[in-house]
């Protein structure tokens, strides 16, 4: 039936003697209510196409409109209330006007989904396959594929990607290569995906930029402490023509031994190198115990965090460097070359 009268559309009763149904009038606040109660399952926004399902036409929406109880969020949604659109409602909103056969909410936006925390984004990042035509909307960053990876889409809320391919698309869709590393590391430490699960993710979704990148940080994830070989740290002391250290160096402490990742023992300066998962659950307390006691023990230590290490390795070997140039470390040196009875006629490092 055509909604030719502002306040009123049929709707359904049972007759009371008959049992046969009969038009009944519903009046547009009543009309609101209902939607409004269907419209819970979308975070009280809802679509053109589920409308019609509930048997409301677009002359219908729009009198609700004007009327100052809904609000229209595009060509496809309305909000059934005045105020902000919250997060879930946004991401349905992105689907439903990119295209909801097409489109799925991807990225740090499907992060978000899966409930990462203490990231800021207010754009929802939707993707589509690249052979689909794109409708820019504010607020909603389309991004097209090449294809998608066999089962990757969680079609049972919002249409999202699972967490694991949504990581890997949001490093490469990141502002920064500090940004993407951040995101990679946050959904392991927030276990939102296991470290097996973003290597297999990894390893079929191809992203158009810093592929190098992702890979290392995701394979620094993976293995944990052991990413950053010693062997990485020692050529780079080379390179600056610093003093060769010693690696996984062993010391005696109350609690048992003391493995040590670097130590410059003439100088008195150990180096922790922090693997990704340093400061996940626990990990860190043994971390700590053990630096706590190298200081107590008379030598000092810096840390170096892997991933910062791939972001800016200059910055940390900075550090280094004026760590044994510093006057304690020449003091050390000195002192130790004494108590060996050499000569002391070097001026340390010279890189």
């Amino acid at each position: 039936m055509t909604d030719t009268m502002p306040e009123q559309s049929e709707a359904v009763r049972r007759d009371d003697e008959g049992g046969q149904p009969t038009p009944t009038r519903e009046g547009p606040l009543d009309r609101h209510r209902r939607v409004l109660a269907a419209a819970e399952d979308w975070d009280f926004v809802i679509s053109h196409r589920i409308l019609r399902s509930l048997g409301v036409s677009r002359q219908q929406a729009a009198r609700q409109v004007l009327a100052g109880r809904w609000t229209r969020c595009g060509t496809q949604t309305f909000a059934v209330h005045t105020g902000p659109l919250g997060f879930r409602a946004r991401c349905w909103r992105g689907v439903w006007e990119t295209g909801e056969r097409i489109a799925a909410v991807d990225g740090v936006s499907s992060l978000q989904l899966a409930g990462l925390k203490g990231w800021d984004e207010e754009d929802i990042f939707v993707s589509v396959v690249h052979r689909h035509d794109r409708t820019h909307r504010d607020g909603v960053r389309v991004r097209k594929l090449a294809r998608r990876v066999p089962n990757e889409v969680i079609s049972s809320g919002v249409p999202r990607t699972r967490p694991a391919v949504a990581a890997i698309r949001s490093a490469h869709w990141a502002v920064s290569d500090r940004a993407a590393a951040t995101l990679l590391a946050m959904a392991v430490q927030q276990r939102l995906v296991t470290p097996e699960q973003l290597v297999q993710a990894q390893q079929v979704v191809k992203g158009r930029t810093r592929r190098a990148f992702i890979k290392q940080i995701v394979s620094d994830i993976a293995a944990g402490a052991h990413s950053l070989n010693e062997l990485d740290f020692a050529a780079a002391c080379r390179v600056r023509g610093l003093p060769e250290p010693t690696r996984q160096a062993v010391r005696e402490g109350p609690r048992g031994r003391v493995y040590l990742d670097v130590l410059f023992e003439e100088y008195g300066l150990v180096v922790e190198i922090d693997g990704a998962g340093h400061l996940w659950g626990l990990n860190g307390v043994a971390d700590a115990l053990r630096a706590n006691q190298v200081v107590i023990d008379g030598d000092r230590v810096l840390r170096i965090n892997v991933l910062g290490w791939r972001l800016d390795a200059d910055a940390f070997m900075d550090q280094v460097t004026a760590a044994l140039r510093s006057e304690w470390a020449l003091d050390n040196l000195a002192r130790r070359q004494a108590s060996l009875e050499v000569p002391s006629d070097e001026v340390g490092p010279t890189g």
